[in-house]
């Protein structure tokens, strides 16, 4: 039909630019990590489970979604089908539960939780409990929400699905986010002196939000279609209508290290480090103000953990600041991962 022929192949430049973007942005995010290992802290490991999680979704789901797109119809049947739902499922419910983590506690235990609930979720529908399917414009797979009033074995886990899996982890990182951000703005209220660098702490705050909210406003039109299939079924809603939310809820795996960039100063020291450190790798006999490659890249790497250790001291505290400043210290210590 006239969407097929003319919309598949655009949607399909589309989504490519997009992988492309989430692939080599939280390449990036995953790299400079990896480049100081022994300097992560919980709060931080959860901001690397993130990326993974984003990229992850990116290499194993969107290659097969293009060629579909670019095919005009789904590539490889109802076995892709089950393995693009699968994917889908295991790594969108744990990118919700790490911001739902981030938001409340910061324990690296439960990064395994996180991945042990997210697969059990998944593999649910293979064991006979709810199901995966085709979504109505064709070129994707994902919970077959149409058939919640099939039978009561697909109506029961698309409502614990919902509850368990999208409504609890939204109202946990709304409620904590709206209880960090009141203290702060409390302690602000409190703050007579000026040299208090509270500008640091609310440049985390701001952006952990942002990270959250951006996810919640990301995926938000995917939920209310997937309740309309729910209750009225695929055939009332155009493919276009359909597929919009769809693109626009998976293209969230894009836009994180894009904020990580803006609003995270030492990201963006560590990119132009780890430029000079590939420089290096590249010209590895070409000295640079007398220090072989080697000695360059090990100066770079002694630089990228100096960064981190200069990022982890605090702002002063002084004036009438006093005790509130450190309580918000503590508690917004989550947001050190960014």
């Amino acid at each position: 039909g006239l969407f097929n022929v003319q919309m598949f192949p655009a949607v399909g430049l589309a989504v490519l630019t997009r992988t492309m973007l989430s692939v080599l942005g939280n390449a990036a995010v995953l790299v400079t990590s990896a480049l100081r290992p022994t300097h992560l802290k919980a709060p931080e490991l959860l901001t690397v489970n993130l990326a993974v999680t984003d990229i992850g979704m990116a290499l194993s789901m969107y290659p097969l979604s293009i060629a579909s797109l670019f095919n005009h119809a789904w590539i490889g049947g109802d076995s892709s089908c089950l393995y693009y739902g699968l994917m889908g499922m295991i790594f969108s419910t744990a990118s919700i539960m790490t911001l739902a983590v981030m938001a409340s506690i910061d324990e690296i235990v439960t990064i395994c939780w996180i991945w042990l609930y997210s697969g059990l979720w998944a593999v649910f529908p293979l064991l006979g409990w709810g199901g995966y399917g085709p979504e109505p414009f064709g070129v994707a797979c994902s919970v077959d929400w149409a058939s919640y009033q099939d039978s009561l074995n697909h109506s029961t886990f698309i409502m614990s699905l919902s509850i368990l899996c999208t409504f609890i982890p939204c109202l946990v990182i709304l409620f904590s986010y709206s209880g960090i951000a009141w203290k702060l703005h409390k302690a602000y209220q409190s703050i007579q002196n000026g040299n208090f660098n509270y500008g640091h702490i609310e440049r985390k705050v701001t952006l952990v939000m942002l990270i959250s909210s951006g996810f919640i406003v990301a995926w938000s039109p995917y939920v209310v279609l997937s309740f309309w299939y729910m209750f009225q079924g695929k055939a009332s809603l155009a493919p276009l209508v359909s597929l919009l939310p769809c693109l626009f809820a998976k293209g969230s795996t894009a836009y994180n290290p894009f904020i990580y960039y803006i609003f995270r100063r030492s990201f963006r020291r560590q990119l132009r480090q780890l430029r000079g450190l590939i420089c290096c790798s590249a010209q590895p006999d070409t000295p640079s103000r007398g220090e072989t490659g080697e000695e360059g890249r090990q100066t770079l790497r002694s630089d990228l953990r100096q960064s981190h250790t200069e990022e982890k001291s605090p702002p002063p505290l002084v004036g009438e600041l006093g005790t509130v400043a450190l309580e918000i210290q503590s508690e917004n210590e989550l947001t050190s991962s960014c």
